[in-house]
């Protein structure tokens, strides 16, 4: 494997303006008598720089402020990678989620039905879900139609503000601020309440979003990516920086493969976090490639990669999809072919 090549291809991708002290700062975790296969591996598992990362926000805010001067009854959240800081692209792009205020949607029909259970639930359970049925009032107008006005909306004012605009995308409008050197998609939603959420008593990283699809002019999902956001970032915390520094880890060597690894930022993060905790509790870097590696092994050994959900455990990740296991093969050999390499340095 040619690390020298791998290690240029990741300098560009974290220090895209090539600054020597950029560069020392970033990866002052090594040491010089470090061979390439071990440079490769500890810069893989680094978080992008800072500076990088506030550049990426400070483009989302820019777009931020252009939308909220002119559309009323909307708010603003961000999803992805960058915020569990696993990005590993010094000019990532980031999620800016346009919620549309007028309306959410809920799980009220199995509120109810629920209801219908109460033996199942302890007493502030009950409160919750007989709260929130007894409030609950059903949206008058057509919220299909409100989304599609806020993406229409969201297209004009970002055309009229980037020269780099792509609105052909049915479920984002990408942006470019060239000031700033970072890409923006910016995805139409709206909330959802989930039965979890509401009787969980309706915490933040619980909401659920649906996101617009220009194309079949209706909202699909929901999904919850900040309780994916919220689970990451705890996990990393609990294991000392662990577990971001595996999927970084995969990222980059997805990214660095000669081969094509079809595996995205979601699918990467729920092979991670399934990793058992004791397993790579104390692990050193070379400790965590071997675990890495040999649980994608087990996966593909014991056919256990059907029943790998996703982070929030709402969705297989693998199951019914052919094309996602052969990535996970080829994954899989590329990290073990790197394991072997570390071995030996």
């Amino acid at each position: 494997m040619d690390y020298s090549r791998r290690l240029q291809q990741m300098s560009g991708r974290y220090n895209p303006d090539n600054l020597p002290l950029q560069e020392q700062r970033e990866f002052s975790n090594e040491t010089i008598y470090d061979g390439d296969v071990v440079k490769y591996v500890k810069r893989a598992m680094c978080a992008v720089g800072p500076e990088y990362t506030k550049r990426t926000k400070e483009a989302g805010e820019m777009a931020k402020l252009h939308l909220q001067a002119r559309i009323p009854n909307i708010s603003f959240e961000y999803q992805g990678s960058v915020m569990t800081d696993t990005h590993i692209k010094g000019a990532s792009d980031i999620d800016l989620l346009v919620v549309c205020e007028k309306f959410y949607g809920t799980d009220i029909f199995k509120v109810r039905e629920e209801l219908q259970n109460e033996w199942k639930y302890n007493y502030e359970q009950r409160n919750r879900l007989q709260q929130y049925s007894s409030s609950f009032s059903l949206y008058q107008g057509d919220s299909d139609s409100d989304l599609r006005q806020l993406r229409l909306s969201i297209e004009s004012i970002m055309s009229s503000h980037y020269d780099i605009c792509d609105i052909s995308k049915p479920k984002s409008v990408k942006i470019t601020n060239k000031h700033l050197h970072r890409d923006v998609d910016i995805v139409t939603s709206s909330w959802f309440q989930s039965f979890d959420y509401v009787i969980n008593g309706m915490p933040k990283e619980r909401r659920g979003i649906k996101i617009y699809n220009k194309d079949l002019n209706c909202a699909e999902g929901p999904d919850f990516p900040f309780l994916s956001i919220s689970l990451i970032n705890n996990r990393s915390a609990e294991t000392q920086g662990r577990l971001k520094k595996m999927i970084r880890f995969l990222k980059n060597v997805r990214t660095d493969s000669d081969q094509e690894i079809n595996l995205s930022s979601f699918d990467i993060n729920a092979i991670c976090y399934s990793i058992p905790v004791y397993t790579y509790q104390n692990a050193d870097y070379k400790e965590l490639v071997s675990i890495v590696w040999k649980y994608m092994y087990d996966l593909l050994a014991n056919n256990n990669q059907d029943n790998l959900l996703s982070v929030v455990g709402d969705e297989y990740v693998f199951r019914g999809k052919p094309e996602k296991v052969l990535a996970l093969q080829r994954l899989k050999s590329e990290v073990f072919s790197i394991k072997l390499d570390l071995d030996k340095a």
